[in-house]
């Protein structure tokens, strides 16, 4: 049976939460790409070797909204880290078939967010195109 692309998405969040190295392995394809604001097309290796670490630190994704389109899923949800740090991301998810063959993942922000309520914060342009 074929899992849906949101159902695959989903899975590799929970193989953070639950630790499972063996679980996120299974998910991913071969040829896995994984790129962020800091990373551009990690291969399948180099992700779980600077990545999956990070999974020792994560406790939970909460998802805010999730949609599916064909192979494509997004999935933006708030997460909460080691010391009660929580943020909020968005991931598009590529598969083929049963395997993932690319996340795309877009940083958030802090929660609570540390700009006032209708305020922002100057960066001098960081994070902007």
């Amino acid at each position: 049976m074929t899992n849906s692309t949101l159902d695959l998405a989903r899975a590799r969040l929970k193989a953070y939460v639950h630790k499972d190295r063996t679980a996120i392995e299974a998910l991913l394809a071969d040829d896995y790409h994984f790129s962020s604001p800091i990373d551009n097309e990690l291969d399948r290796a180099t992700y779980l070797r600077r990545c999956w670490p990070n999974s020792e630190k994560t406790s939970s994704f909460d998802e805010v909204i999730a949609t599916e389109d064909g192979n494509r899923a997004v999935i933006v949800y708030e997460a909460a880290a080691a010391g009660g740090h929580r943020f909020r991301n968005c991931e598009v998810t590529t598969a083929r078939g049963d395997k993932i063959v690319r996340v795309e993942v877009y940083f958030g922000w802090d929660m609570p967010h540390k700009a006032p309520k209708g305020g922002f914060i100057e960066n001098d342009g960081e994070g902007h195109a």
